[in-house]
Protein backbone atom coordinates (compact mmCIF):
# COMPACT_ATOMS: atom_id res chain seq x y z
CA UNK A 1 0.00 0.00 0.00
CA UNK A 2 0.69 3.53 -0.72
CA UNK A 3 2.04 5.75 2.36
CA UNK A 4 4.10 5.01 5.95
CA UNK A 5 2.07 3.45 8.36
CA UNK A 6 3.19 3.69 12.01
CA UNK A 7 2.15 5.27 15.12
CA UNK A 8 3.51 8.33 14.57
CA UNK A 9 0.84 9.51 12.05
CA UNK A 10 -2.34 8.24 14.06
CA UNK A 11 -3.07 11.85 16.03
CA UNK A 12 -2.83 13.79 12.76
CA UNK A 13 -5.21 11.25 11.06
CA UNK A 14 -7.37 11.13 14.10
CA UNK A 15 -7.30 14.84 13.77
CA UNK A 16 -8.68 14.87 10.35
CA UNK A 17 -11.60 12.58 11.13
CA UNK A 18 -12.59 15.20 13.49
CA UNK A 19 -12.06 17.74 11.41
CA UNK A 20 -14.28 15.94 8.79
CA UNK A 21 -16.92 15.00 11.05
CA UNK A 22 -16.94 19.06 12.01
CA UNK A 23 -17.58 20.03 8.73
CA UNK A 24 -20.84 17.38 7.92
CA UNK A 25 -22.13 19.10 11.59
CA UNK A 26 -21.63 22.57 9.95
CA UNK A 27 -23.75 21.21 6.83
CA UNK A 28 -26.51 20.20 9.65
CA UNK A 29 -26.56 23.88 11.74
CA UNK A 30 -24.37 22.27 14.24
CA UNK A 31 -22.11 25.52 14.97
CA UNK A 32 -21.68 24.42 18.67
CA UNK A 33 -20.49 20.78 17.85
CA UNK A 34 -18.45 22.02 15.18
CA UNK A 35 -16.45 24.31 17.09
CA UNK A 36 -16.05 21.52 19.61
CA UNK A 37 -14.51 19.37 16.50
CA UNK A 38 -12.38 22.48 15.71
CA UNK A 39 -10.97 22.77 19.18
CA UNK A 40 -10.13 18.56 19.38
CA UNK A 41 -8.49 18.65 16.20
CA UNK A 42 -5.97 21.52 17.85
CA UNK A 43 -5.88 19.15 20.92
CA UNK A 44 -5.05 16.51 18.86
CA UNK A 45 -2.20 18.38 16.41
CA UNK A 46 -0.57 19.91 19.69
CA UNK A 47 0.74 16.15 20.54
CA UNK A 48 1.04 14.77 17.29
CA UNK A 49 4.65 15.62 16.88
CA UNK A 50 5.90 15.40 20.43
CA UNK A 51 4.27 11.54 19.95
CA UNK A 52 5.93 10.97 16.58
CA UNK A 53 9.64 12.02 18.00
CA UNK A 54 9.55 8.91 20.15
CA UNK A 55 10.14 7.26 17.56
CA UNK A 56 13.85 6.90 16.76
CA UNK A 57 14.16 5.01 13.97
CA UNK A 58 12.23 7.05 11.47
CA UNK A 59 14.00 7.34 7.71
CA UNK A 60 14.75 10.13 6.09
CA UNK A 61 11.47 9.29 3.80
CA UNK A 62 9.02 8.90 6.94
CA UNK A 63 10.19 11.90 8.79
CA UNK A 64 9.43 14.09 5.30
CA UNK A 65 6.13 12.22 5.37
CA UNK A 66 4.82 13.21 8.55
CA UNK A 67 5.78 16.61 7.87
CA UNK A 68 3.88 16.49 3.90
CA UNK A 69 0.77 14.66 5.71
CA UNK A 70 0.70 17.29 9.14
CA UNK A 71 0.40 20.15 6.43
CA UNK A 72 -2.30 18.96 4.12
CA UNK A 73 -4.07 17.86 7.37
CA UNK A 74 -4.14 21.04 8.72
CA UNK A 75 -5.19 22.83 5.82
CA UNK A 76 -8.13 20.71 6.26
CA UNK A 77 -8.60 20.92 10.13
CA UNK A 78 -7.53 24.73 10.57
CA UNK A 79 -8.24 26.14 7.37
CA UNK A 80 -11.53 24.50 5.74
CA UNK A 81 -13.11 23.92 8.74
CA UNK A 82 -12.90 27.78 10.19
CA UNK A 83 -14.21 28.94 6.93
CA UNK A 84 -16.99 26.62 6.46
CA UNK A 85 -18.28 27.72 10.46
CA UNK A 86 -17.42 31.43 9.70
CA UNK A 87 -19.52 31.09 6.28
CA UNK A 88 -22.39 29.74 7.81
CA UNK A 89 -22.74 31.68 10.90
CA UNK A 90 -22.96 34.62 8.28
CA UNK A 91 -19.84 36.06 6.71
CA UNK A 92 -21.58 35.68 3.32
CA UNK A 93 -21.16 39.00 2.03
CA UNK A 94 -18.66 39.66 -0.96
CA UNK A 95 -16.23 41.65 1.08
CA UNK A 96 -16.54 38.86 3.59
CA UNK A 97 -15.73 36.06 1.17
CA UNK A 98 -12.52 37.95 -0.28
CA UNK A 99 -11.44 37.22 3.01
CA UNK A 100 -12.22 34.22 4.15
CA UNK A 101 -10.61 33.71 0.46
CA UNK A 102 -7.80 35.30 1.79
CA UNK A 103 -7.53 33.42 5.18
CA UNK A 104 -7.20 30.18 3.11
CA UNK A 105 -4.66 31.24 0.33
CA UNK A 106 -2.45 32.23 3.32
CA UNK A 107 -2.79 29.19 5.18
CA UNK A 108 -1.79 26.94 2.36
CA UNK A 109 1.34 29.57 1.58
CA UNK A 110 2.00 29.68 5.29
CA UNK A 111 2.28 25.58 5.12
CA UNK A 112 4.19 25.24 2.05
CA UNK A 113 6.47 27.70 3.44
CA UNK A 114 6.89 25.59 6.90
CA UNK A 115 6.96 22.56 4.92
CA UNK A 116 10.18 23.69 3.05
CA UNK A 117 11.95 25.58 6.49
CA UNK A 118 11.30 22.48 8.40
CA UNK A 119 12.94 19.71 5.70
CA UNK A 120 15.89 22.10 5.45
CA UNK A 121 16.03 22.34 9.06
CA UNK A 122 15.69 18.84 10.14
CA UNK A 123 18.55 18.36 7.59
CA UNK A 124 20.85 19.96 9.88
CA UNK A 125 19.93 19.80 13.26
CA UNK A 126 17.86 17.52 15.40
CA UNK A 127 16.74 19.66 17.79
CA UNK A 128 13.26 20.67 18.70
CA UNK A 129 11.96 24.17 16.98
CA UNK A 130 11.62 26.97 19.59
CA UNK A 131 10.27 29.38 17.17
CA UNK A 132 7.82 29.64 14.17
CA UNK A 133 8.16 31.88 11.54
CA UNK A 134 4.57 33.84 11.20
CA UNK A 135 1.49 32.35 13.33
CA UNK A 136 0.71 28.83 13.59
CA UNK A 137 -2.12 27.85 11.26
CA UNK A 138 -3.55 25.90 14.64
CA UNK A 139 -3.92 28.94 16.46
CA UNK A 140 -7.76 29.43 15.30
CA UNK A 141 -8.36 26.38 16.97
CA UNK A 142 -8.38 28.02 19.98
CA UNK A 143 -9.36 31.78 18.72
CA UNK A 144 -12.01 31.08 17.04
CA UNK A 145 -13.83 28.86 20.34
CA UNK A 146 -12.79 31.78 22.39
CA UNK A 147 -14.19 34.59 20.43
CA UNK A 148 -17.63 32.60 20.10
CA UNK A 149 -17.36 32.15 23.94
CA UNK A 150 -16.71 36.17 24.61
CA UNK A 151 -19.30 37.10 22.56
CA UNK A 152 -21.96 34.39 23.96
CA UNK A 153 -21.35 35.59 27.46
CA UNK A 154 -23.14 39.02 26.96
CA UNK A 155 -26.07 38.62 25.26
CA UNK A 156 -25.87 41.88 23.28
CA UNK A 157 -22.01 41.42 22.35
CA UNK A 158 -23.70 38.84 19.60
CA UNK A 159 -25.23 41.86 17.75
CA UNK A 160 -21.16 42.70 17.07
CA UNK A 161 -20.05 38.82 16.74
CA UNK A 162 -19.94 38.76 12.71
CA UNK A 163 -17.76 41.85 12.75
CA UNK A 164 -15.54 40.16 15.03
CA UNK A 165 -15.47 37.13 12.79
CA UNK A 166 -14.53 39.48 9.80
CA UNK A 167 -11.75 40.70 12.07
CA UNK A 168 -10.05 37.93 13.81
CA UNK A 169 -10.41 36.05 10.27
CA UNK A 170 -8.15 38.42 8.47
CA UNK A 171 -5.99 39.75 11.35
CA UNK A 172 -5.29 35.97 11.65
CA UNK A 173 -4.88 35.19 8.04
CA UNK A 174 -2.80 38.05 8.23
CA UNK A 175 -0.34 36.73 10.65
CA UNK A 176 0.44 33.42 9.03
CA UNK A 177 2.34 35.09 6.45
CA UNK A 178 4.02 37.85 8.30
CA UNK A 179 7.31 37.16 8.74
CA UNK A 180 7.65 37.44 12.58
CA UNK A 181 9.38 35.12 15.28
CA UNK A 182 6.35 33.39 17.25
CA UNK A 183 7.90 31.41 20.43
CA UNK A 184 6.68 27.88 21.05
CA UNK A 185 4.44 27.22 23.97
CA UNK A 186 6.12 25.06 26.88
CA UNK A 187 4.15 22.80 28.61
CA UNK A 188 2.89 24.51 31.07
CA UNK A 189 1.45 27.14 28.55
CA UNK A 190 0.09 24.96 26.43
CA UNK A 191 -1.79 23.11 29.58
CA UNK A 192 -3.10 26.29 30.55
CA UNK A 193 -4.27 27.01 26.80
CA UNK A 194 -6.23 23.53 26.78
CA UNK A 195 -7.69 23.93 30.04
CA UNK A 196 -9.10 27.67 28.55
CA UNK A 197 -10.28 26.52 25.19
CA UNK A 198 -12.04 23.74 27.06
CA UNK A 199 -14.22 25.07 29.29
CA UNK A 200 -14.73 27.78 26.66
CA UNK A 201 -15.84 25.02 24.23
CA UNK A 202 -17.85 23.61 27.16
CA UNK A 203 -19.99 26.45 27.60
CA UNK A 204 -20.49 26.62 23.66
CA UNK A 205 -22.01 23.11 23.33
CA UNK A 206 -24.08 23.25 26.31
CA UNK A 207 -24.85 26.95 26.83
CA UNK A 208 -24.57 28.97 23.63
CA UNK A 209 -27.84 29.67 22.02
CA UNK A 210 -26.58 31.00 18.77
CA UNK A 211 -27.91 30.52 15.42
CA UNK A 212 -26.53 30.60 12.18
CA UNK A 213 -28.07 33.22 9.94
CA UNK A 214 -30.01 32.46 7.02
Amino acid sequence: MIGFYDYTVVLTYISLATSISGMLLVAKGHIQWALFCLALSGLLDMFDGKVARTKKNRTEDEKRFGIQIDSLCDIVCFGILPIMICYTIGMRHFYSILILIFYGVAGVIRLAYFNVCEEHRQDETDENRKYYQGLPITSMAIALPLVFTIFSIVPVFKVYLLLALHILVFAVGFLFIKKFKFRKPTNRELVVLVAIVAVAVVRLVFIWKGRPRP
